[in-house]
C-alpha cells in the first residue's frame, strides 16, 4: 500500500458471512465509483514515487483478494492472468519479485477497462465462494476490505497530487459539495487531558490492524489538548509572522528540508487559493489546515508556544468519542476539510485531517509480527516515521477507531495531514 499502513489484522470476532459479503460488495463498488470520472490516461499516470496511479490501486486491491482468498483458499481456482502478480504486488517479498514502485505509471497496459473486467471476475468468485470458505479466509476477507478502504483514500490523495501538476487545474468533481462556514473561526480552547496511568491500544472485539496492539499501560503527564485542529487562518498568521523563514522554530532536518525544497506554505497553496479535487478554490480561514508535513506541524507548535501531542494523549482524549463523527468518505464526490459545525470541547478528532503526533511509529510492548505474507506490513516499516491519528475527510466511513495508527515520514504531506496542539500543565 502506498501509505505503508500496516495491513495485518488483530484477532477479532468473526463477521457473519452474509454481512461480510455485503461489506465486500459495497467496498468494491465504492472504489469503482471513485474512479468513474477518470479517463484511462487519468487513471494510468503517476505524479511522483510516493503516489500510485488510480488504475494500480484498483488492480492491487484485486490482486490481494485473488491471491490470499481465491488462490490460497478456493481449490481449483485459476488466476485471471498469471502476469498480474508481478505487476500489482506491492511489498510482499514472500510473493516474489514485482514491478518497481516508481515506475507504476509506465503500466499503460492492461487498460482501465481490462482492470475493471478483472475486478468483476474476482468479485464474482469471492462472493460465490464466501459462504463455503473456512474462517481463516473470512478473516482475510475482512482484512482485505479494510486494506481496500486504505487504498480508496490513496486514490483520492494521489489523484489530487496528479491533477495539481496540470497547469489547467482540472477538477475531478466540478462542484465542491461541502458547506462553507463563515470566514471567522472559533477561538481555540485548551482542554485538560487525562493524567496518570492509561490503557492504550486496541482491546475487545472488532477489527484492528495488529500495529494497534497489544493493549498496554502508558503514563500520561499533566497536559492539555487544543479543542480543534489548527485552522487555515492561524496558519496564514504563522506565514505572515515569518514562520517559514525563522530557523529557531524548526528541527534541524526540517529546516534543511524547507531550504532545499523552497517550502513557504502548505502543499497546494498559492496565495489565497488552494488546489482541491474540485479545482482551485479560495482558502477557507475557518477550515483545518491540511497538507502539512511533520516538520511544519512541529515548527508551528514551537511558534505557538505549544507542542505536538503524543499518540497516547490523543487516544485518551478520543476514546469516548464516536469514530463515525466528522466528515469522512461515504460516497464518491468532493472531499476537502471544512470548519467544525459546533464549538464542542473536542472537535473534529475523527474524519477531518490526519493529526500529526510527536510519537515515533514503533511497536508496542509485546508486539509480534503476524505469520505469513500479510505479516510483512508490520514491524518492517516501524523505522523513521511518525504516527498520525484521527483519519481525514477522505477516509472511508466505518474505517476509523480511537486506536488507529497511521504513519508517514516527516517530510511527507500529500495526504490530508494537519495538526492539533498540546501543551504541558
Amino acid at each position: 500500500m502506498a501509505s505503508q499502513t500496516d495491513i495485518s489484522s488483530h484477532p477479532q470476532i468473526a463477521i457473519p458471512p452474509l454481512l461480510l459479503a455485503q461489506r465486500f460488495a459495497a467496498t468494491r463498488q465504492l472504489s469503482l465509483d471513485l474512479v468513474a470520472p477518470l479517463s484511462d490516461a487519468d487513471a494510468s499516470a503517476q505524479s511522483m514515487p510516493d503516489a500510485s496511479p488510480a488504475k494500480w490501486h484498483l488492480a492491487h486491491t484485486t490482486w490481494f483478494f485473488e491471491t490470499f482468498i481465491l488462490r490460497d483458499h478456493l481449490p481449483g481456482y485459476r488466476l485471471f492472468d498469471d502476469r498480474y502478480a508481478y505487476l500489482f504486488n506491492s511489498y510482499y517479498e514472500a510473493e516474489g519479485p514485482r514491478h518497481a514502485r516508481p515506475q507504476r505509471g509506465l503500466l499503460t497496459r492492461p487498460s482501465l477497462d481490462e482492470i475493471r473486467r478483472w475486478r468483476a471476475h474476482v468479485d464474482a468468485a469471492v462472493l460465490g465462494a464466501l459462504p463455503d470458505l473456512p474462517p481463516a479466509a473470512h478473516t482475510l476477507t475482512e482484512l482485505g476490505i479494510h486494506h481496500e478502504q486504505q487504498h480508496q483514500e490513496l486514490v483520492l490523495t494521489d489523484l489530487k497530487h496528479l491533477f495539481a501538476q496540470n497547469p489547467l487545474g482540472p477538477a475531478m468533481w466540478e462542484e465542491m459539495a461541502i458547506a462553507r462556514e463563515a470566514a471567522q473561526f472559533s477561538a481555540m480552547k485548551w482542554i485538560e487531558g487525562t493524567a496518570g496511568i492509561a490503557a492504550a491500544g486496541h482491546g475487545g472485539d472488532g477489527f484492528a490492524f495488529d500495529c494497534e496492539g497489544p493493549r498496554h499501560d502508558t503514563l500520561l503527564t499533566p497536559h492539555a489538548l487544543a479543542s480543534r485542529p489548527v485552522s487555515n487562518g492561524e496558519w496564514q498568521q504563522f506565514i505572515a509572522d515569518g514562520g517559514y523563514h525563522t530557523p529557531s522554530l524548526w528541527l534541524s532536518d526540517g529546516w534543511a528540508w524547507v531550504q532545499a525544497e523552497g517550502i513557504d506554505a502548505p502543499a497546494y497553496w498559492d496565495g489565497d487559493r488552494q488546489f482541491t479535487l474540485s479545482g482551485w478554490q479560495d482558502i477557507d480561514p475557518a477550515a483545518p489546515v491540511t497538507h502539512i508535513s511533520f516538520f511544519e506541524a512541529d515548527a508551528f507548535a514551537s511558534w505557538a508556544g505549544a507542542r505536538l501531542p503524543t499518540e497516547f494523549e490523543w487516544e485518551a482524549a478520543a476514546a469516548r468519542l464516536d469514530p463515525a463523527s466528522g466528515q469522512q468518505l461515504g460516497s464518491a464526490g468532493p472531499v476537502q476539510p471544512a470548519a467544525a459545525a459546533d464549538d464542542a470541547d473536542r472537535q473534529q478528532m475523527f474524519g477531518s485531517v490526519w493529526e500529526w503526533t510527536g510519537s515515533a511509529y514503533r511497536p508496542y510492548p509485546g508486539f509480534r509480527a503476524a505469520p505469513g505474507a500479510v505479516g510483512e506490513y508490520n514491524g518492517k516499516f516501524m523505522s523513521g516515521q511518525f504516527v498520525l491519528r484521527g483519519g481525514s475527510c477522505a477516509t472511508p466511513r466505518g474505517h476509523l477507531r480511537a486506536s488507529y495508527r497511521n504513519f508517514f515520514y516527516p517530510h511527507q504531506r500529500w495526504q490530508f495531514t494537519g495538526v492539533r496542539l498540546a501543551k504541558d500543565l
